[in-house]
């Protein structure tokens, strides 16, 4: 009985490792770091999808969360801050420059105030197994989190959940809802 358990552990080790190697590899062969291949989402400065689709910021935002701060710098779209996304490509976990000056914002805000906490909350889109969405949904949550600790955030401050394809923002099956479900939310505690 052991032994069955054993194999099994191993077995799902494995494909995770398997899986996580080929999204690093996807990730160089598939990005310049701004798009995707199908015109995937690029506009942080205005939380909408620039390939033609005319999704509003409102359903950009998806999760249906209310402004998660403290001050009115949090309800200004003009404010990088109002931004809580992060939206990823397809097998990807790596940011895209478009969403550097969101995670700064949130970096810069939480460095300066030390007694707020941020989840990163990484999410996939239905495609790809449960284990493997729970995989890439981690490893975005940390590419997140590892750009923000190099601005200053401390680890305290952070606490990283994947959710893989579990909470989709949009339970569509094409690559409209794909892209608003391959994302990280960064919720404040």
């Amino acid at each position: 009985m052991k032994l069955n358990k054993t194999v099994w552990a191993l077995a799902i080790s494995l494909t995770l490792l398997t899986a996580c190697s080929e999204t690093e590899e996807k990730d160089a062969s598939l990005t310049d770091g701004t798009q995707n291949a199908q015109g995937g989402i690029n506009d942080a400065s205005t939380g909408g999808v620039n390939d033609g689709s005319g999704l509003s910021g409102s359903e950009m935002n998806g999760s249906g969360r209310s402004g998660a701060g403290t001050g009115q710098e949090f309800s200004d779209p003009n404010n990088p801050l109002s931004k809580q996304t992060i939206y990823f490509m397809l097998d990807s976990s790596q940011v895209q420059q478009d969403f550097v000056p969101v995670i700064t914002a949130h970096s810069q805000y939480l460095a300066a105030n030390p007694g707020y906490r941020m989840v990163l909350e990484g999410h996939g889109d239905e495609r790809g197994s449960r284990e493997y969405n729970i995989a890439l949904g981690e490893q975005r949550a940390k590419s997140v989190a590892s750009m923000m600790k190099v601005q200053g955030v401390s680890d305290g401050q952070l606490e990283i959940v994947s959710y893989g394809e579990e909470k989709p923002a949009s339970f569509g099956h094409d690559e409209s809802s794909w892209e608003l479900n391959r994302r990280v939310e960064m919720v404040y505690k």
